[in-house]
Parts: structure tokens; sequence; C-alpha cells
């Protein structure tokens, strides 16, 4: 049995315990890009999707095409409860980066609430190999 068939025969056992996103996080790399806030708040009905929210909370970002902007990005909890969108003139970059494949992700920076309207200011990452 040479060396290749060896490291080989321990990664498919590593796979086959643990599942391959063990073995693949630790050769992610997390990039900070760019701070932002959410835009569209006040157009959100139900305002206690922000009830819970804390700074640190991981953030979903999900492509939208939607009849106002062609490159919308939906900012979704981990409830998957929709909470706004990138600013429009912030999505340019960060929808091409989508489209081509890449994993986007957000992370709250601040929030507070100021007369009756909701400010949260947000931090995007890309998650590379």
């Amino acid at each position: 049995m040479n060396e290749l068939t060896k490291i080989e025969k321990n990664t498919i056992s590593a796979i086959e315990k643990t599942g391959i996103a063990d073995l693949v996080k630790p050769l992610t790399r997390e990039i900070h890009l760019f701070d932002t806030f959410v835009a569209g708040v006040s157009h959100i009905e139900d305002k206690t999707v922000y009830d819970d929210l804390k700074v640190e909370d991981e953030l979903i970002l999900v492509r939208e095409d939607n009849k106002f902007d062609s490159k919308a990005i939906l900012i979704k909890n981990i409830n998957n409860e929709k909470l706004g969108y990138i600013p429009e003139k912030d999505n340019i970059i960060f929808s091409r980066l989508m489209d081509a494949g890449k994993l986007l992700k957000a992370r709250l920076k601040n929030i507070e609430n100021l007369k009756g309207f909701t400010k949260i200011q947000i931090s995007i990452f890309l998650f590379d190999f």
C-alpha cells in the first residue's frame, strides 16, 4: 500500500464519520467586504421581526429579482423572515458575486430604534476557500 492510498482511505473515513462540511470548514475564509445598512425597514409590516435581533447575529442574503431592482438582495434572519434589503446603491457588486456562485452572508453590527424607525447596520462577508 502506498502513501496516497493511506491518505485517500483516511479522507473517506473522515467524510463518513463527520461529513464533508467539517473537512471543508477549516479551509474557508471569512472576508469582510463592506459595512452598510438595511434598506426598506419601514415597508416591513410585522416589525416584531426586529425584536429578537442581537449584535453579531448572522443574517442570510438572498438574490431577488424584483420589479423595482433587478440586482436586489434580500436580507433575512435565521428564521427566514424578511428584514429588508441591501441598499440599491450598494448591491451591484454583491449581486454579481452572488450570481457567480459566491457565498455572501451578513452580520448585524448595530440596531437602534429612532422615533418609530429601526436603523440596522450590517457587515457583509464573502466566504471563500
